[in-house]
């Protein structure tokens, strides 16, 4: 066999490991620094035209140093991210992360599990989660659950299942057959709800949006009208959406009505939790959400209010029986075994549409057992109390306006002005400019609003002021200059 050339073929694998080894503790450390020090950083800086361009180069036909490209990173790709790490960030619900998920991705990358199945503890690790999931939210011991690139997705997989419990599996195979389904969803939920209707091939007509009340929540008197006129028309109800907390002002539905009036007219009970549901985590916010344990399926982000890094979402449902039943695909090449490899059935392949499957239960298994359940609610709350902070903040000063109550942890905001709209709009986009804070834009109730989403963290007191003081600030230069 000497001298066979393939004995003798290259691996990708480092020719220099203990080169290779410093190199990566000083990656490792530069990180940790930049965790570290984000405050010392604008929350987001604009892009320079020419390293936007430099990044249009063609494809490397030869490699380079680590070295090199570690500078590069450094240099090119760190400084010009979103920011949603920083404490200043505070535009759309992205949550913080934390240094031990940093780490726990290291962990998840090096070992390249592919969790679509097969006997391997990384399988019992994310099952650990689900068991922990069942726990928080009250589900049964039979309830299935799966970790998913985040809430848009574990909507849609919900949406499946309950599609599968009203047309039955065979529905699998030959489509809605022109069964007329019809779904109900708040005017506050998320664009995604509409997008699974799309995606699950009944179409958004299909779907009713009910209006909110003055508190922003599902009205579920017109929700009921809505049910029962529908199915006047010979038409089938199948699926409510409740939100917990909604992606405007975070909201959340009267979830025990919501639930009563799904079980009396027999349809499937939905919560978007993408950041709300997590708030099960405290003892103070948890009564707000009284009704959840008696939804047919929860859908939430690890990589929100959990502060795992993203991304890490998360589908619970009551019946993992059905929710196996609309998913599992039995094929040749996914032999099952009682020995081996292969086995450990079921996979989590067989619970929703993705076969390879990236290690995403291992950073949240990481958060959960170093900080514990009584510490990340305790953030989760302490965002909340923030919000109401800002709150007063806002009703104290004459030159702004608070657009809709707090619910969560979301504040609807604006300066007050003539053309309103145009000098808000004006105003965060300064904003992200300066570096000084994140905020988004809405509209509540037909006027534009700066939004702040208060999920981060290390987000406090002094970068509530700091917000504040610069909104005004520009506020006067931008309505002085007209």
């Amino acid at each position: 066999m000497e001298g066979n050339p393939l004995m003798a073929r290259e691996t990708l694998d480092p020719t220099d490991w203990p080169g290779f080894r410093d190199q990566a503790h000083r990656m490792l450390d530069d990180m940790l620094e930049y965790t570290r020090h984000l405050r010392e950083r604008p929350v987001w800086q604009p892009i320079p035209l020419a390293l936007r361009e430099s990044f249009r180069e063609p494809l490397p036909q030869r490699g380079h140093d680590l070295a090199q490209l570690h500078d590069r990173f450094m240099s090119d790709i760190l400084p010009y991210a979103v920011g949603n790490a920083h404490p200043g960030f505070m535009g759309w619900v992205h949550g913080g992360g934390t240094p031990v998920g940093m780490l726990a991705e290291m962990l998840a990358a090096g070992l390249n599990a592919n969790l679509g199945g097969r006997d391997q503890i990384p399988v019992e690790v994310e099952r650990q989660v689900v068991r922990w999931m069942r726990e928080l939210f009250g589900f049964p011991e039979s309830a299935g659950g799966l970790f998913v690139t985040g809430t848009s997705m574990a909507n849609f997989i919900a949406l499946l299942i309950a599609r599968t419990a009203f047309l039955g599996v065979a529905v699998r195979r030959s489509g809605l057959g022109g069964h007329p389904l019809i779904a109900y969803t708040s005017a506050g939920a998320h664009g995604c709800i509409a997008q699974a209707m799309e995606l699950a091939g009944i179409g958004s007509d299909a779907l009713r949006i009910i209006p909110m009340d003055k508190e922003f929540r599902m009205n579920t008197l017109l929700l009921e009208q809505a049910i029962i006129a529908d199915r006047e028309a010979g038409l089938t109800p199948f699926f409510i959406a409740a939100t917990a907390g909604t992606v405007n002002v975070g909201a959340i539905d009267d979830l025990s009505a919501v639930a009563d009036l799904a079980k009396r007219q027999g349809l499937w009970f939905h919560v978007d939790g993408a950041y709300g549901a997590l708030a099960m985590l405290s003892p103070q916010l948890a009564p707000r959400l009284a009704g959840i344990q008696s939804a047919d399926s929860i859908a939430f982000d690890f990589h929100k209010w959990g502060q795992v890094p993203y991304d890490a979402g998360f589908i619970l449902v009551r019946d993992g029986a059905l929710q196996y039943a609309t998913f599992a695909s039995p094929a040749a090449y996914l032999q099952r075994e009682t020995r081996g490899l292969a086995a450990g059935s079921p996979w989590p392949c067989d619970f929703g549409p993705d076969l390879s499957r990236g290690f995403r239960a291992l950073k949240a298994w990481f958060t959960i057992q170093l900080y514990g359940a009584e510490k990340l609610g305790e953030s989760i709350a302490g965002s909340c109390d923030l919000a109401r902070y800002m709150q007063k903040l806002i009703l104290g000063e004459p030159k702004l306006e608070l657009l809709a109550p707090v619910s969560l942890n979301i504040v609807c905001f604006r300066y007050r002005a003539q053309d309103a709209d145009r000098v808000n709009n004006e105003i965060v986009m300064a904003l992200h400019e300066s570096g000084i804070a994140a905020p988004s834009t809405t509209t509540v109730n037909g006027c534009l609003a700066i939004r702040a989403a208060l999920v981060n963290h290390r987000t406090g007191e002094g970068d509530i002021h700091a917000l504040l003081r610069a909104t005004l600030s520009f506020g006067d230069t931008i309505t002085t200059a007209v």
